[in-house]
């Protein structure tokens, strides 16, 4: 799920059309938020760096547009891969970015010095979450860093998925708790440096999807039909309230690679 999340303190609620750090707006929130992940990997020019669920690409290009690096970017969708080789073209950036269309289980035999995961470790679960973070640990130079960013569960003894959820947006959709991911990024071998959470960015993120449909309704129908804009309006709303009523976080964890074993 692509998120425009910036920091604040847990204990504060979100104004109206405000995000922290002077973002009005989702692009201003969006720009910062790729800008906050690249600032903590402490992304340098020239370093090779793995994008896990790249999306259509907008964090591989930043990385590779602001900072520099070679990015390798991995998505399960050939439609997404497709749009995000046309943006990277078309911003001038084919030469710094690959996007391929593989599983991050099928990675073998390569070395990154850094690792970004935005929004993917929902959809890996409980039965895969220790052979996920192996499995990244393992692309890792020593040294280099991993930032895992995702959506986790606050209340102990919930299940993985809400059945409207599972049924009508995110089949695949599993937010573990994150003492859960801790565990599995430990197990690997890496060390936890730091652990951000954003529920309230991600609220207020939230809402401005949820008044964006509303102001494209129209539209919507036509592109979508009744049926699929009523589950949206409605999703969209009760993922709001879930992250406002600490039912639901999002974390990032910066983690790296021990120099030495």
């Amino acid at each position: 799920m692509a998120t425009a999340i910036i920091s604040r303190p847990s204990s504060l609620r979100p104004s109206e059309n405000s995000f922290t750090r002077g973002a009005t707006t989702l692009e201003e929130a969006q720009e910062t938020k790729l800008d906050l992940v690249c600032t903590k990997l402490g992304l340098q020019p020239g370093q090779r760096v793995l994008d896990v669920g790249c999306g259509w690409g907008s964090f591989a290009r930043h990385a590779a547009g602001r900072y520099g690096a070679q990015v390798v970017g991995i998505t399960l969708s050939e439609p997404q891969a497709a749009l995000a080789r046309k943006r990277i073209a078309d911003a001038g950036l084919a030469d710094r970015i690959e996007i391929r269309v593989m599983d991050y289980r099928e990675l073998a035999g390569e070395e990154f010095d850094a690792v970004a995961s935005i929004g993917m470790v929902e959809h890996v679960g409980e039965v895969n979450i220790d052979l996920y973070a192996r499995q990244l640990a393992s692309m890792l130079k020593p040294g280099g860093k991993l930032l895992n960013h995702g959506i986790a569960r606050m209340k102990l003894g919930e299940v993985e998925g809400g059945v409207f959820s599972e049924r009508y947006v995110f089949p695949d959709g599993a937010p573990l708790h994150l003492s859960r991911i801790q565990l599995a990024i430990e197990r690997a071998g890496l060390e936890v440096h730091t652990v951000e959470g954003f529920r309230l960015d991600y609220a207020e993120t939230l809402r401005h999807w949820a008044r964006n449909l509303d102001d494209n309704l129209d539209e919507a129908i036509r592109v979508a039909g009744e049926e699929r804009v009523r589950v949206w309006r409605l999703y969209l709303r009760a993922a709001r309230n879930g992250f406002e009523t600490r039912f639901t976080s999002i974390f990032q964890v910066l983690c790296s690679r021990p120099e030495q074993a």
